[in-house]
């Protein structure tokens, strides 16, 4: 197989249409994967093409969800008591999977990529193999049953595949079980717990049951007490687990210097949680403007107000994402939180919301670390680069001060090479558009256009992609677009919002000198430099920027290198005055002085 991918075959080979050779495909097979995630609330059945250089964000051609809750069929609604999965629920379930093989032939995934991976509900199911038996008699396929210590390993797999370094608790709610361990990854390594993950039964679900079932018929006062026997039980199953699970100690002394535990969380569970917090930031005064659940963050304080959450769910008419099913296991969820907030020693700092599951998992966990370790925003911009696209971003790079001195802390590190290298991959997209649409085209780009889908994007890195590209087309929006773009900026924080105007700008002047995106590195038309300055004149010492561009000098120049850029000198110099400062004359800002020089001959 190309590319350094692992997919186990399982079960017999299908008549995919794919597997006939006369057939060309639309895609190339050998990289394409298929994943039935058989969940507790439901299955989830998707499609990914690996193809490089593109693998890292394992795009998803297909997907889409059976609402089947196999969980909730293996309860007589009557009595509560537990039966087998019904026959007429493994019908569906196999009517479901058959469907799914003719989409995989459609799209050409050979049959021995195709995997079937079972959780919680198939696993403990009384029917357990007579289930699986009816699906391979029915599909040729094996179903791979996660062991309890193995579910909670992919999920965090499924985690560290959204982002491109992290360090902190995760934990994965499903529908039949809670799993919790530690992750950190950097650089692709990845490392977890030696103990793997430890998994309760106290999936969103499972718990929901569960709490029901503590209450029902009870007086007040004798509900109150069955479930605070719970909340200690399951407070010390997650100390216990905390313990266990060895965090190492550079962990957990960050932690208390930053006053918590970083939380990433993933299922579909909190998956809920998340939209509903989503719900109340875009419905009150300061609106949230990215709607992608995956690299969604609060505080603390917000994702443990409970009360105000369970609220909401029994308000609100309709929730973004949040189905009836949802709604009903707010309560649980928001019971299992409370008891999480007591539970972790060094407490909360935040919560990171994940779409990570078995599919982001099975896929990431193949991967080899040279692959997991790409950054993923400069990998989704990739397709869309110039040839010319490292020439770009080495040139924005340059009109970037060193890090240096007592000026290093102007400049905020969120804006790393990677964000520079992706604003310089898709620099060019938006240009062939009217004036009228580049400029918002470019703003929405991250959030709803092109790079909506790229997984593994947090917001912030999403804000500073579009600010930046949305500078570049001269910063001009109609009114409507005006207050999307004010609260893009609120994700962001000052600091980082002037320097998205800064680059934009330069951007913007760099497309004018290279309209074609093509840098002749033998015959540089350009060269920048930047550095530290309060040398302004007049005796101010305010700090700022002093960016020297570089031309050669030539008698005859038709393309007037030097008269283009004058030109647009007053454009980048204008960010630096006081009243374009990010929050007013008080607010945060550089000044800048942009110098146009030119020299016999440019260096190579």
């Amino acid at each position: 197989m190309g590319g350094g991918h692992d997919f186990p075959l399982h079960g017999a080979q299908l008549n995919h249409a794919s597997d006939d050779p006369c057939r060309k495909p639309q895609y190339h097979p050998q990289y394409l994967r298929a994943v039935v995630d058989m969940g507790s609330n439901g299955i989830r059945f998707s499609i990914s093409d690996l193809t490089p250089p593109t693998t890292r964000i394992l795009p998803t051609l297909h997907v889409h969800r059976l609402d089947i809750s196999l969980y909730d069929a293996q309860f007589d609604h009557s009595t509560g008591a537990r039966i087998p999965i019904p026959k007429s629920t493994i019908k569906d379930v196999v009517a479901g999977l058959l469907r799914f093989q003719i989409i995989c032939a459609d799209f050409g995934v050979p049959s021995y990529y195709t995997r079937i991976i079972a959780t919680e509900a198939t696993r403990t199911a009384i029917n357990c193999t007579e289930f699986l038996k009816e699906i391979r008699k029915a599909t040729g396929l094996s179903v791979e049953l996660l062991p309890e210590e193995d579910e909670g390993k992919i999920g965090a797999f499924g985690i560290a595949s959204g982002f491109s370094d992290m360090e902190g608790i995760v934990i994965d709610l499903g529908g039949g079980s809670t799993q919790i361990t530690w992750l950190a990854t950097h650089e692709g390594a990845i490392n977890i717990s030696p103990k793997g993950a430890f998994s309760f039964p106290y999936g969103a679900a499972a718990l929901t049951k569960k709490l029901e079932d503590l209450t029902k018929g009870k007086s007040h006062g004798e509900a109150r007490k069955a479930k605070e026997k719970l909340r200690d039980e399951m407070k010390s199953n997650f100390l216990n687990a905390y313990i266990d699970l060895q965090v190492p100690k550079d962990i957990v002394e960050r932690a208390q210097q930053q006053g918590g535990f970083k939380l990433y969380l993933s299922g579909g569970g909190f998956r809920g949680w998340g939209y509903l917090l989503l719900y109340r930031h875009q419905t009150e005064e300061h609106y949230y403007p990215i709607s992608i659940i995956n690299g969604f963050t609060v505080p603390s304080s917000d994702f443990t107000d409970t009360e105000k959450l369970k609220e909401v769910a029994r308000t609100a008419k309709k929730i973004f994402r949040v189905s009836d099913r949802r709604r009903k296991q707010v309560p649980a969820v928001a019971f299992l939180i409370s008891v999480l907030a007591n539970a972790l020693p060094h407490g909360i700092k935040e919560a990171h919301f994940c779409q990570g599951g078995v599919r982001e998992g099975v896929l990431f966990q193949a991967l080899p670390p040279r692959i997991r370790k790409q950054n993923p925003l400069t990998v989704a911009t990739t397709p869309y680069a110039k040839d010319s696209a490292t020439g770009i971003a080495g040139l924005l790079l340059d009109a970037i001060p060193k890090y240096i001195g007592a000026c290093s802390s102007q400049f905020p590190n969120s804006i790393s090479v990677d964000v520079i290298e992706a604003l310089a991959n898709i620099l060019y997209v938006h240009s062939v558009m009217s004036k009228e649409s580049s400029s918002s085209s470019a703003l929405y780009s991250t959030s709803t256009g092109l790079l909506s889908s790229a997984h593994g994007v947090s917001h912030s890195n999403r804000a500073l992609l579009a600010l930046m590209l949305e500078e570049s087309y001269e910063g001009e929006l109609p009114p409507r677009e005006v207050r999307y773009k004010s609260h893009l900026r609120d994700i962001l924080e000052a600091k980082e919002v002037w320097w998205t105007c800064y680059i934009g700008k330069v951007a913007l002047l760099l497309r004018r000198l290279y309209p074609s995106g093509f840098v002749d590195e033998a015959k540089p038309r350009v060269q920048l430099s930047a550095r530290w300055t309060t040398d302004f004149g007049g005796g101010s010492s305010t700090k700022g920027i002093k960016l020297v561009f570089l031309v050669q000098k030539k008698k005859n120049d038709p393309m007037k290198l030097k008269e283009t850029i004058q030109d647009h000198v007053g454009v980048i110099e204008k960010i630096g005055k006081r009243k374009n400062w990010i929050g007013g004359r008080e607010g945060w800002g550089l000044a800048v002085e942009v110098l146009v020089e030119e020299e016999c001959k440019l260096a190579r």
